[in-house]
């Protein structure tokens, strides 16, 4: 089976080059190509036919293709990607001010369970590879005839449960050789899983942290978030000093307002309790509607749609964690119109492909 060649880093397709028979600088020749939005190897000019030949027999550029694309008025484009094996996956395209933002996928569906979130509906298939990280952003990057400028790794899966493949992404986007994507402009959202974050704080490096916290009431978060019956609150506010303390970067908490759920004072307050003196961001997330009937955890006898709370509620909870000292933002609504939240699309598809 041909491997993608977004899964290498230069000294290592070198050697790769080199076991097959090749001089060692053709490595230094073909490589820059791929970041370059190179569609097949016969586009390479100044390598022998054989070469040529060796490359097709034995890679392929990139192992994620583009199935389908929405765009959204607001101009965010939300993408089904095709993995080799025919497994759909979404990343979403957000634009800024500052550049192009995407949101790629870390594995195959989710086991998180998070009743929010349509990621879950049909559980987890498999881990992605770093190449299939990779791949994501190469797929968009050369849809669009432009450089992603930031990452953030928040679409379907849990990151730090797919913890080697996640570092191996980090360490082949960054490569000077590669990509040349500095860490400080990747992001990875968890749900964190009992010891995740303190494994993350272990590597020591410049990527991003966020939370997805959603309640800083134990019970709460545990009628939500299947994974918190497995670690406390209390547990995960020292993981994060632990993360604190070996980095000293902030960490981002991320709050998505549901409609009579988490979005009262009471909850504002409890988020308050938590977060204060530590060094910490607040993103509040109005939820994207989810057109799949999830859990609903107010009535466990009945299935129901989650909503977001009206504008003014939304401010109402901002202000109260401004007026007591905690940094906060609303995150604007993305992609609302084209199923944009996590797992939203590919669920939709598989239901009406039945795949």
């Amino acid at each position: 089976m041909k491997k993608s060649i977004l899964g290498y880093t230069l000294d290592e397709f070198t050697k790769i080059l080199v076991d097959a028979g090749f001089e060692k600088y053709r490595a230094k020749q073909i490589y820059p190509f791929i970041f370059e939005n190179l569609k097949l190897f016969d586009e390479i000019s100044n390598i022998p036919k054989k070469l040529k030949d060796y490359l097709n027999e034995s890679f392929v550029i990139n192992d994620v293709e583009i199935y389908q694309k929405h765009k959204s008025k607001d101009g965010s484009v939300k993408y089904l990607m095709r993995l080799s094996d025919s497994n759909l996956i979404e990343t979403v395209l957000m634009p800024y001010k500052y550049g192009l933002s995407l949101c790629i996928s870390s594995q195959v569906g989710c086991l998180m369970g998070c009743k929010f979130c349509a990621s879950t509906l049909n559980s987890l298939l498999r881990d992605m590879t770093a190449s299939e990280m990779l791949g994501q952003i190469m797929a968009v990057s050369k849809d669009t005839a432009q450089r992603i400028s930031h990452v953030v790794v928040m679409g379907s899966g849990e990151p730090l449960q797919n913890f080697d493949n996640l570092s191996r992404f980090f360490d082949l986007a960054n490569s000077q050789t590669g990509l040349n994507l500095g860490q400080r402009h990747i992001t990875i959202s968890t749900c964190a899983p009992k010891g995740a974050i303190r494994r993350f704080a272990d590597l020591n490096n410049q990527v991003n942290l966020a939370v997805s916290l959603h309640s800083a009431m134990q019970e709460k978060r545990e009628q939500i978030m299947p994974v918190a019956r497995s670690v406390s609150l209390e547990e995960i506010h020292g993981d994060i000093d632990y993360y604190l303390n070996k980095t000293n970067r902030r960490v981002t908490y991320e709050y998505a307002l549901i409609e009579n759920f988490n979005d009262s004072e009471k909850d504002a307050k409890e988020l308050v309790n938590f977060a204060s003196n530590q060094l910490c961001h607040i993103n509040l997330i109005p939820l994207n509607k989810n057109e799949e009937s999830i859990f609903n955890p107010l009535n466990k006898n009945e299935e129901s749609i989650f909503n977001p709370p009206s504008k003014k509620k939304v401010e109402a909870f901002y202000n109260y964690l401004v007026k007591h000292g905690i940094n906060a933002t609303v995150r604007r609504q993305i992609g609302a119109d084209i199923g944009g939240a996590c797992g939203q699309l590919r669920a939709s598809v598989l239901k009406k492909e039945n795949i």
